[in-house]
Order: C-alpha cells, then sequence, then structure tokens
C-alpha cells in the first residue's frame, strides 16, 4: 500500500471520527473501538513480532478495556483508568508468552513490541476523554477535521520537506477556520490545535516513508490507525492545558 493511500484512509478514518463526535458521544466512543481493532490487527505486523495472534489480542483487550472504563466506568475526563489498563496489558503479556509453543524466539521483542502496541491502543481512549472536558464535541471535531485535512494534504505528491511543511499550515489554518463557527475557544488554540496535529501526521509519514511492511495490507491498517489512535490524546492534553 502506498503512502497516498495511506494517507487518504487516515484523512478517511479521521473524517469518520469527526461526523462520530459531532453526532453523539456513544458514537465516539464506537469510533474509538474501531481504531483499537485496526490498530491491534495490523501492529504486530507492522512490529514484526513473532507470535502474531496472542499479541493482537493484549493489544485489542488493553485498548478496549481502557475506552470502556474512561467512557463508562470512571468519569470520562479522568485518566487513571489507564494506569490499570496499562497494568493488565504487561501481564497479558507475559501471559501470551507462555502460552507460545514456538520455543519462545525473540521473546524480549515479543513482549516489549506488544507492550508498545498497547500503549499506542490506550491512546485511543483520549477522544472520549477530550470529549467529556469543557468545550469537548467542539475540540474532538476540530482535531479530527484538522487531521483528514492535514493527512489528505500530505497525500501530495511533492518533495518530503515539502509535504511536512504543508501537512502542518493546512492543518493548522483548518484548525482555526473550524474553531470560528463553533466558538467553544478562540481560533489561535484551533490553530495551535491543528498545528500540533499537523505536526503529528508529518512526524509519521516520516516515521513510516520507506517501510517494506507498509506494502501489505495487515502492517498498513496500523499505520493508518495510528495517527488517529495518537490524535485523540493530543486533543485531551490540549484541552487541559488551554481551553477553558
Amino acid at each position: 500500500m502506498t503512502i497516498a493511500t495511506r494517507s487518504v484512509a487516515t484523512a478517511a478514518l479521521a473524517a469518520a471520527v469527526a461526523l462520530a463526535g459531532y453526532l453523539h458521544p456513544t458514537a465516539l466512543v464506537g469510533a474509538g473501538f474501531v481504531l483499537v481493532v485496526l490498530l491491534a490487527l495490523g501492529w504486530p505486523w507492522l512490529a514484526r513480532l513473532p507470535f502474531p495472534p496472542g499479541s493482537s489480542a493484549v493489544i485489542g483487550l488493553a485498548g478496549a478495556g481502557a475506552l470502556y472504563a474512561v467512557a463508562f466506568v470512571t468519569a470520562s475526563s479522568d485518566l487513571s483508568a489507564l494506569s490499570i489498563a496499562m497494568a493488565g496489558a504487561l501481564l497479558l503479556a507475559f501471559v501470551n508468552e507462555l502460552l507460545r509453543r514456538d520455543g519462545r524466539v525473540r521473546m524480549v521483542e515479543s513482549v516489549s513490541g506488544t507492550a508498545a502496541g498497547a500503549v499506542i491502543a490506550l491512546t485511543a481512549s483520549g477522544w472520549a476523554a477530550a470529549d467529556a472536558l469543557s468545550g469537548g464535541p467542539t475540540l474532538v471535531v476540530t482535531g479530527a477535521v484538522a487531521l483528514a485535512v492535514g493527512s489528505a494534504v500530505s497525500a501530495l505528491a511533492v518533495a518530503r520537506w515539502l509535504s511536512a511543511v504543508t501537512t502542518v499550515l493546512s492543518a493548522a489554518v483548518v484548525g482555526a477556520l473550524v474553531s470560528i463557527p463553533l466558538a467553544s475557544f478562540s481560533p489561535a488554540v484551533g490553530a495551535l490545535l491543528g498545528g500540533a496535529v499537523g505536526v503529528l501526521v508529518a512526524a509519521m509519514d516520516a516515521l513510516f516513508d520507506g517501510m517494506p511492511e507498509l506494502r501489505r495490507r495487515m502492517p498498513a491498517l496500523a499505520a493508518i490507525a495510528l495517527p488517529v489512535c495518537v490524535t485523540g490524546m493530543v486533543l485531551y492534553v490540549v484541552g487541559r492545558v488551554l481551553v477553558r
């Protein structure tokens, strides 16, 4: 799968999250579960882990458990449940190794790679947490739209440095413009939020550029979902610090 195809797919996924955030918090939680599933399916193949089925199960359970806890068990703006989810993920990562029957080759790599995937899956709960903040729906829609536009712009066939610049600038401009009619925070905050999302998209493109694994479908799923997952936590941090 080419970088342009992945970028367009990420843009489409971000647009779906924006729509879910606009419609209802429950729809946003459902979108979060979809993100976790895509990441769990693709991450073991992207990270070249030795036992993909077990690693996918650990990552999926960690992400889904964290999202459920943040959205339905604790106050949604409270992320204390993530520490419990991460502890459970580490425990499951070791259980996964005990269940392997392949000689447990590359065990350290398997545990560390599975734990890393679980950390990324936990960030998907940031969408639900951001939505519960003051001005949360505006925060979610603005961030998701900026991510969609930034990802779409990154698909343009231009030099890598120019792609990074245009991605960040376009996301910042869109963040400012989208925040104006929604009026929950200033355009300056919207621009800062969009710029942060644009930097994330540009960084992910640079990280994944040239990886041979991404020519295959399963690793590409993780590369498509990863920026959308992490953006949720970026929105939460910006919302806690800048939005009142």
